[in-house]
């Protein structure tokens, strides 16, 4: 759950919310997108041979979609920010053509998405499995994407992972980044609710315009739930999928209390057929 406010000396809201959207890809400019999307790509096909129609539930500006779409997977990303959206489909019109066909983006709430459909794989990545705080919202999440998955097609989802995380608690950071227009500076103070699972985090993000010199302050407070595997596999087979292993981000190592950040992959079953095979 995030909350977003702009502060003066901000021009207004408006200015805000679009530095915002300037600063995400500005500040995540190091993730190394392409590897990620390299490393789920294999692991999908690993779990799910052949997998060509992918759901990106929580696409943002489209970093994982754009390299998914290179390697040929057709990709329909959804988010709820229209702002996230405008540079994914920004990152789209940039592309060759037979690449930009293969990739879609529309606004929609994962736990409620009904597109008429279904995928060989969906992927919801970088956390936004953790931003379902309630047992509610991560029920609403997998159900959608259960709901969309082919018989055999495969949910891989990355969260955060309970054990490391009260073994390294979460603490205060500040980053700075910039390019050739804006200087960005993003304070971030973290707070542990134990008895939530959750992890609230205050950030303060101060986006200096180099042309103008003007200042833009936006404060936004996200709640980041971290997740157990216990509980996480009465959830996806409440949802009807069967979960495949847990392991650590990027790694096809088992995760561990060191794990700070995991990844899981679940799968719809195959209808039975009468002599009990599938």
């Amino acid at each position: 759950m995030i909350a977003t406010e702009s502060s003066p000396p901000a021009a207004s809201e408006a200015s805000a919310f679009d530095a915002y959207a300037r600063c995400y890809d500005l500040l995540y400019r190091d993730k190394d997108y392409a590897a990620e999307a390299a490393f789920v790509h294999a692991q999908v096909l690993r779990h799910r041979p052949g997998a060509a129609q992918w759901l990106e539930l929580g696409c943002g500006t489209g970093g994982h979609a754009v390299p998914l779409a290179g390697m040929g997977c057709e990709v329909h990303g959804v988010d709820l920010s229209p702002r996230m959206l405008a540079r994914a489909e920004a990152r789209r019109s940039a592309l060759p053509a037979a690449q930009a066909a293969r990739l879609r983006f529309e606004q929609g709430d994962i736990r409620a998405l009904q597109l008429g459909r279904r995928f060989d794989a969906a992927v919801a990545l970088f956390h936004v499995m953790s931003y379902q705080i309630r047992d509610e919202d991560m029920a609403e999440a997998l159900a959608v994407a259960a709901n969309h998955l082919q018989p055999g097609g495969v949910l891989l989802f990355d969260f955060w992972y309970g054990p490391a995380v009260l073994r390294d608690l979460p603490s205060v950071r500040i980053r700075r980044v910039e390019d050739d227009a804006l200087h960005v500076t993003r304070l971030a103070e973290p707070e542990l609710h134990a008895e939530r699972n959750m992890v609230e985090i205050r950030y303060h993000l101060y986006a200096e315009d180099k042309r103008s010199g003007s200042i833009d302050q936006i404060r936004e407070v996200h709640q980041v739930r971290y997740w157990f595997w216990p509980e996480l596999q009465r959830h996806i087979a409440a949802a009807g999928l069967e979960p495949i292993g847990i392991w650590e981000w990027m790694s096809e190592r088992p995760a561990t209390a060191g794990s700070w950040l995991a990844y899981t992959a679940c799968r719809r079953p195959k209808p039975r057929r009468a002599d009990g095979s599938t």
